[in-house]
Parts: structure tokens; sequence; C-alpha cells
């Protein structure tokens, strides 16, 4: 449900709510983009990358993982290299429309081109997989800077739930067209499976319009007294000069680099943990696809909600509860189902017992990147907006390189299973930083800067 700019409790810190088109226009962007993130990145093109294009060689997949880490990483170090200088330069320029269009027409183009990625062709893959995800992962940034305008702080738990929601939905109308029609990852259905980069291109490309018509691009540009480098180094400096006025973001940042590494590893190795691990069919992969994106959408909405009740941050640590739960439910599936059966003379199946984690982990994925973006602009001053989410990409995607590096190397010497442990070790690890964080002195530093 989009938020009604004419109910509930009235805008403060001068930050009106937009109109429900706009924040429509706004979440369309999520909505478009996870065909990308599903299709590319977690359901299909990361299974045929590791299964089919490298293949098991001997090792139990060991190696295909470790270069899909790899490439994963590559794109996520681009990104902290550079985010946090695009923000500058959006914020200066007020520029943002122009920079997510940018990002868009990238990863439109570098997923449609994985069609022509074939058995063999490894290194193809890795440089169209680091191409298409950085720009995609820049366009996450990019889309995030627009949040603190879109509302005051009271609105944004919604504002940002309601964005994660429908981009579920979107990846459940992408992705269940692609598992019906172009089938399962594998060698066998290489030539109709191929085509699910440009169909994630072309759903990208078309259902992204609306964003592009409707979204405004607020505040006005700064006279270009010095070149784009130069301005970008000097905003960032200055930032970094001041982050004592922003200790609880520094402090969040930190919970996120370590939340977000968890994360990443499922997002990247999930299904992937699916077939070399649990060995489910390709009916229970489709299924599992489905319970997890109906799941996450309900998480992201449900506590969009809660958010707004009881803050962002005690949210934000309900959310690595459940993660904690969920990454000990994924590890122990096989153990579980097979004690089950000797205890009672079962005949359970580790791919259905699966199943009901993945409802877990759903809701646990849609809430925490909710509610970590709306945290951000809480924290954030709407001058320094696109600036401050550049350095949540950075967090984001810093995060990634790291988490998806450790669990390639760990996996490679103890398995994908054992590995997966270090996501609760991570998710624990940021509950305890997190604690430090005061929100309502956050949100204050906030309305000072603003007057800056």
């Amino acid at each position: 449900m989009i938020p009604d700019p004419d109910a509930g409790s009235l805008p403060t810190q001068g930050r009106p709510l937009a109109s429900r088109r706009e924040i429509l226009g706004w979440a369309m962007f999520d909505f478009a983009n996870q065909a990308f993130t599903l299709l590319i990145i977690t359901v299909v093109f990361g299974e045929l990358f590791t299964t089919v294009i490298v293949g098991d060689r001997g090792d139990n997949f060991r190696f295909a993982n470790l270069l899909w880490s790899l490439a994963l990483a590559v794109s996520f170090l681009l990104v902290v290299l550079t985010a946090p200088l695009c923000g500058a330069i959006m914020d200066y320029r007020a520029e943002k429309k122009r920079f997510l269009f940018a990002s868009y027409l990238a990863t439109v183009v570098a997923t449609a081109l994985l069609f022509f990625v074939e058995p063999g062709y490894v290194w193809l893959g890795m440089v169209l997989i680091i191409v298409s995800n950085y720009a995609y992962s820049m366009g996450e940034s990019f889309i995030a800077a627009f949040l603190p305008a879109l509302g005051p702080p009271e609105f944004l738990g919604k504002i940002s739930g309601f964005g994660w929601a429908l981009g579920y939905i979107g990846g459940l109308c992408a992705a269940g067209f692609t598992l019906l029609v172009l089938g399962e990852a594998s060698a066998e259905n290489f030539e109709r499976i191929r085509w699910v980069g440009p169909f994630a291109a072309g759903f990208f490309l078309l259902a992204a319009i609306p964003t592009f018509v409707w979204l405004k691009e607020r505040g006005l540009p700064q006279p270009v007294v010095s070149n784009y480098h130069q301005i970008a180094w000097r905003r960032v400096t200055t930032t970094l000069h001041e982050l004592h006025r922003f200790q609880d973001l520094s402090r969040f940042l930190v919970s996120l680099l370590f939340s977000m590494a968890g994360v990443y590893i499922i997002i990247a190795f999930a299904f992937i943990y699916g077939a070399q691990v649990i060995g489910w069919d390709e009916s229970v992969r489709n299924i599992m696809f489905i319970i997890v994106q109906v799941t996450a959408a309900v998480g992201a909405m449900g506590l969009g909600w809660v958010q707004d009740r009881i803050g962002a941050k005690r949210t934000y640590q309900l959310t690595l509860l459940l993660w904690v739960s969920a990454v000990i439910a994924i590890w122990a599936t096989p153990q579980v189902t097979a004690l089950v059966n000797h205890l009672f003379g079962w005949q359970w199946q580790a791919q259905y017992v699966f199943l009901v984690v993945g409802s877990l982990a759903g809701l646990s994925l849609g809430s925490s990147q909710s509610a970590s973006r709306a945290l951000v602009g809480v924290f954030s001053p709407l001058s320094k907006s696109a600036e401050f989410f550049g350095f949540w990409g950075l967090a984001n995607k810093l995060a990634g390189v790291f988490g998806i590096l450790m669990l390639g190397g760990l996996q490679a010497v103890v398995g994908l299973q054992g590995a997966i442990l270090l996501c609760a070790l991570l998710f624990v690890l940021a509950m305890v930083i997190c604690i430090s964080v005061n929100e309502p002195r956050g949100r204050e530093a906030a309305q000072q800067w603003q007057g800056h």
C-alpha cells in the first residue's frame, strides 16, 4: 500500500510527503531491478555458471564457486571505490536521475550480452557479471538516494518497505515466467535457459520506465568551478572530516558491513546451496523461489510499518535475530531431516524441510534490506543524501567483497554446508555493534546539518 500524503501524522523536518504517483515511480525501480538480482545473481545464472559454464572439475564445484565469488567480489570492490564520489557529484549538480539512467542502461546492455556465454566461456561470463553487477549495484545506491526527499522520517520505513515489497513482486513475475518457460539451469536445457540474460534485461528496461517519468529531481545544481573529480574529492573529504557529527550513522554503517556480508552470501549462494548440498529437484527449486519472494515481500512491507512504530534501530536488530535463526536452520537441514527420519521411521526428504527454512530466510531478507535503507534515510540530511547513500553503497558492497571472498575460500576448504555458518557469526557481530547506535541522536544530527 502506497503511503497517503493526506493521511497520518504531519510531516516534519521540512520534508513533505511526496505524491503517491512519485512514490510509485520510485518503487517501480525496485520492481524492475529484481529481475536482475534474482534471475542473474540468485536463482538462474549463478547456478548455470557454476554447474554448466564452469562445471564440476572433480572437486564438487568448489573451483566454480570460487570463480563466482571472485566475479561478484570484483564488482562490489568497484562500487566501494566509486559510489561515494558519484554520490558527491550527484548532490552537488542535482544529477541523481542522470546517474541512475546511466547505471540502468549499462545493466541492461551487459545483462543482455550474457546470452553469448556458453559452456567453457568462463572469462567472458566473469567479465559480463562484473560489469552488469557493478552497474546494478551503483543503481541501487542511486535510487536509494531519492528516499530521504520522499517524506519525513516517520514515513520512510513504510516507503522503503513498499519499495522492497514491490521489488519482490517484480521478481516473482520475472522469475516465474523464466522458470515456467525457459526451464531449468542445466546443460541439456542450455539453448533455452541462455535467454535468461536477454529476458532479465528486457524486463528491467521496460518496467523501470515509470521511474524516469514520475520521479522528480530535487535540489538546485551548483556551478561547476572545477572538474567533477575535484568536486567529488572535496565534498567526500569534507564529509569525512565532519563524521564526528554523524557518529550514529558511522556506527550503523560498520554494523551494516557485517550484516550485509551475511546477506550477500545468502543471495549469491542460497540456490547454489540447494543444488549442491540439499540436492533438490527442479520442482522444489521453483517452489522455493515462490516461497522466498512472497515471504520477503511480506517481511519488507510488514516490518516497514512496524519500523515506523518501534523505531528503525529496533526493527533492524529484530531482523538480525531472524537471520541468525535462518542460517542455523539452513545449515542444520540435512542433519535434522536425517535425525527425524531415524527417530520416527519417516521418509522425509531434506529438500522439503528446506522449503520451511526458505520461509524464515525470506522474511529475514525482505525486512533487513528495507530496515537498513530506511535507517540511513533517517540519518541523512537532504543536501547530502546521495553522498550518504554512496557511503551506504560502499558499506554494502565492501561487505559483499569480504563476505563472498571469505565464503568462497572457506567452502573450498570445508565445503559449502559448513562454510554457511560464517553468516550466523556475521549477523551476531552486527547486532553487537548496533547496540551503541542512538537513533534519536542520529536523527537530530541530520536536522542540524540541514541548516548548514
